[in-house]
C-alpha cells in the first residue's frame, strides 16, 4: 500500500525531534530496552547487523525524502543513511556498536548536517559510535575471531569468539523475502553469502521474525506516542469534513487534512491520504484527489498522520452535504454494525480471525437482508466485502507481527469493514448458470447502491482492562456525522 513518503524533512531533521530530549530522556531509555529484548532473544552466540535504507530516486536526480528503515530506526532512533547497527548479546559491556556516515562539508552543503558520533550517541543512547568507514575492518576482525576497534580487550567478545570457534556463531539480518530461486538476492543475502564463504562455520539466522514479535507488542513509550498521533489523525479528519462541501475539490480536503499534521509536529503522512468521492469511493486505494465532488456523493476518506515514527489508521466515509440518503444510510448502518461486532470479538486471548469472522457475519447477513446477497451462510457477500477487517498498526500503517499469536495486551491494530457497491464486480464474476441467476436477481438492488462505498476505521490499542478506541473522538454514527456536519457548516 504504501510509497515513500514526500513530507520527510530532510535527512535527519527528524532525528532531534524524535528524539526529542537529552541522553539519557524517556525515549533513550526505550531504545535502550528494545535492544536489550531483542539481544535476549537472539542469545549470546549470534552478532547482529542492521543497515538504513538506501535513498530512492524520484525523478532523474531528485530523490524522495529519505525514510529510515523501520526496524533499525525501532532499534536506534537515528533517521540518517549510511548508519549501521551491530549488536552481540554475549558481550561483556559493549554490546551495541553503532556506525554513522563521516562528516563531508560539501554534501552537508546541500543536504544539511550530518550526526556525529557523539550527536548519534545522545539521539541512540548507544555508548560505542564509529565513523562507517571502520565498519567492514570491525567485522573482518570480528567474524576472525581478533581483536577490533571498540573490543580491544581480550575478554570482550568471549562468549561469541568461543561460539565461531566451535561452530555455534550466528549471523543474525534482516533478510529480504525470496518467493523462487530466480529472485534476485537483496543486499542483506548477499552480505550473508560473502560471509559465510569467507568464515567457514558462521550460521547465517533471519531476525526478521525476532523484530517483528517485538514491535508487535507496544511499549508503554510507544503507547503514549501513538495515542498522540492518533489524536493529531483525529483532528485532521475534522479539519477535512469542515472542508468538504458540494463544488469543493478532493484535493481541498486533503490539503485540510494535511495542514493539520504539519501545524502540530507530524512531519509527514503515515501513508498516502485517500480522499474518495462519488464513484471514486469504492476504489480502495484511490489516491488522485482529482475529483468535483457532487450534491449527494459520499467522500471516504482514509487518512493518518505519521507522529515521532508512529502512525494509526482512521476512515470516516460521510455525505458531502451533510445528510445521508436512505440507500447511503442502509449501507452504513450495516458497515458501523459489523465494527460494533469486531470491537467486542477484540479481546485478550482471541484470534484476528474471530474479529474478521465477527464482522463477517454482519456484513453477510445484512447484505442478505438488502437482496444484495442470495447466499446467507458463504462467501459470496465478499463480491461487496472486498477486504479483511484488521491489521497491525505502529512505526508501519501495516505494522509487522506474529502471524497466528492471541491478542495481548500492548497490541494495536485496525478494526475497517467496508462495503462497495461496483457495477463492475458483477460484470467479474465467471460465467456459470449460477451467477446469471444471481446478476439477475440482484441487479435492481446493485442499480439502487450503485456507488455506494463505505468503510468505517478505527485505531485500538488492546490493554489488560479491554480495548481502547484511540479515535474515538471522530464521529462515528450517523447521527454523530450529521451533527458534526451541521455544526460545522453552521460554523462557518
Amino acid at each position: 500500500m504504501l510509497k515513500l513518503q514526500h513530507r520527510l524533512p530532510l535527512v535527519i531533521a527528524v532525528v532531534l525531534a524524535f528524539a526529542g530530549i537529552a541522553s539519557g530522556g524517556p525515549l533513550q531509555e526505550d531504545l535502550k530496552a528494545r535492544r536489550a529484548r531483542a539481544m535476549d532473544k537472539l542469545g549470546p552466540d549470534a552478532i547482529a547487523v542492521f543497515w538504513s535504507a538506501p535513498p530512492r530516486v524520484y525523478s532523474n536526480d531528485v530523490n524522495y525524502e529519505y525514510r529510515q528503515e523501520s526496524n533499525l530506526l525501532y532499534l536506534t532512533g537515528i533517521d540518517q543513511e549510511d548508519t549501521t547497527l551491530v549488536l552481540m548479546p554475549g558481550n561483556g559491556s559493549k554490546r551495541e556498536i553503532l556506525f554513522v556516515r563521516e562528516a563531508d562539508p560539501r554534501r552537508e552543503h546541500w543536504q544539511g548536517h550530518t550526526l556525529t558520533p557523539a550527536e548519534a550517541a545522545a539521539a541512540s543512547g548507544i555508548e560505542t559510535v564509529f565513523t562507517a568507514n571502520l565498519f567492514e575492518p570491525f567485522m573482518a576482525g570480528v567474524l576472525s575471531g581478533q581483536r577490533t576497534p571498540g573490543l580491544s580487550q581480550p575478554d570482550e567478545a568471549k562468549a561469541f569468539f568461543d561460539a565461531l570457534g566451535q561452530g555455534r556463531a550466528t549471523l543474525a539480518l534482516l533478510l529480504e523475502p525470496q518467493r523462487n530461486l530466480s529472485d534476485d538476492p537483496g543486499p542483506a543475502r548477499q552480505f550473508a553469502a560473502k560471509m559465510r564463504d569467507r568464515f567457514l562455520g558462521l550460521q547465517v539466522k533471519d531476525a526478521t521474525p525476532v523484530l517483528a514479535e517485538l514491535r508487535q507488542i507496544k511499549t508503554p513509550y510507544e503507547q503514549a506516542v501513538l495515542r498522540q498521533s492518533v489524536v493529531i489523525s483525529t483532528e485532521a479528519h475534522k479539519a477535512g469534513m469542515r472542508a468538504a462541501a458540494p463544488g469543493k475539490w478532493e484535493y481541498q480536503v486533503e490539503a485540510a487534512i494535511e495542514q493539520v499534521y504539519l501545524s502540530n509536529g507530524a512531519m509527514s503522512w503515515g501513508y498516502p491520504s485517500i480522499v474518495g468521492s462519488g464513484p471514486n469511493a469504492t476504489i480502495l486505494h484511490y489516491e488522485k484527489s482529482s475529483r468535483q465532488m457532487q450534491n449527494g456523493d459520499l467522500l471516504l476518506v482514509d487518512a493518518a498522520a505519521n507522529y515521532e515514527a508512529l502512525t494509526g489508521d482512521i476512515t470516516r466515509t460521510y455525505p458531502v452535504n451533510g445528510h445521508f440518503t436512505q440507500a447511503q444510510r442502509d449501507i452504513y448502518q450495516i458497515v458501523f454494525a459489523a465494527q460494533e461486532a469486531g470491537i467486542k470479538a477484540a479481546n485478550i486471548g482471541a484470534q484476528p480471525d474471530d474479529v474478521q469472522k465477527a464482522c463477517d457475519d454482519v456484513l453477510r447477513a445484512g447484505m442478505v437482508k438488502l437482496g444484495l446477497v442470495t447466499d446467507p451462510a458463504g462467501r459470496q457477500f465478499k463480491i461487496w466485502a472486498t477486504h479483511g477487517v484488521t491489521h497491525w498498526i505502529g512505526m508501519d500503517v501495516h505494522d509487522v507481527g506474529v502471524r497466528g499469536k492471541p491478542l495481548a495486551a500492548g497490541m494495536a491494530f485496525t478494526i475497517e469493514p467496508g462495503i462497495y457497491i461496483r457495477e463492475q464486480a458483477l460484470n467479474d464474476l465467471e460465467k456459470t448458470p449460477e451467477n446469471a441467476a444471481f446478476i439477475e436477481k440482484v441487479r435492481p438492488l446493485v442499480a439502487r447502491y450503485k456507488d455506494i462505498g463505505v468503510r468505517i476505521e478505527d485505531s485500538f490499542l488492546l490493554l489488560q482492562t479491554g480495548v481502547e478506541n484511540l479515535s474515538a473522538g471522530l464521529p462515528r454514527t450517523v447521527e454523530d456525522v450529521e451533527r458534526f456536519l451541521s455544526e460545522s457548516k453552521g460554523s462557518k
